[in-house]
């Protein structure tokens, strides 16, 4: 299994990025799939959750700027990220999760390798 994340990068407070996760290795429409990130010296925190179904939860920190979607035809999870903040600034993953809505980092089934977003005041 591979979740492939992409879309990171530097922008300013206020600016939007796309993130992309492409995962290969198993039957996508059977996972939920999640967001979280990873500041430094942080815990990795959970940002968004899409579940099987299509139905989204979100971080009391990104509702109403960040929204998370899928697109089972192509195998690939999205984040779209509005109004970013300089504390919106981590490392983003990606997760996958065959029995779980993942909200919590703890247990997840597989997790992408990362994509850093910098958020500069």
């Amino acid at each position: 299994v591979q979740l492939q994340a992409s879309g990171g990068g530097l922008v300013q407070a206020g600016g939007s990025l796309r993130l992309s996760c492409a995962a290969s290795g198993l039957t996508f429409s059977s996972y939920a799939m999640g967001w979280f990130r990873q500041a430094p010296g942080k815990e990795r925190e959970f940002v968004a959750a899409i579940s099987w179904g299509g139905v989204n939860t979100y971080a009391d920190t990104v509702k109403g700027r960040f929204a998370i979607s899928r697109d089972n035809a192509k195998n690939t999870v999205y984040l779209r990220m509005n109004s970013l903040k300089p504390e919106d600034t981590a490392v983003y993953y990606c997760a996958a999760d065959r029995t779980t809505i993942p909200r919590s980092a703890v247990g997840v089934d597989y997790w992408g390798q990362g994509t850093q977003v910098t958020v500069s005041s």
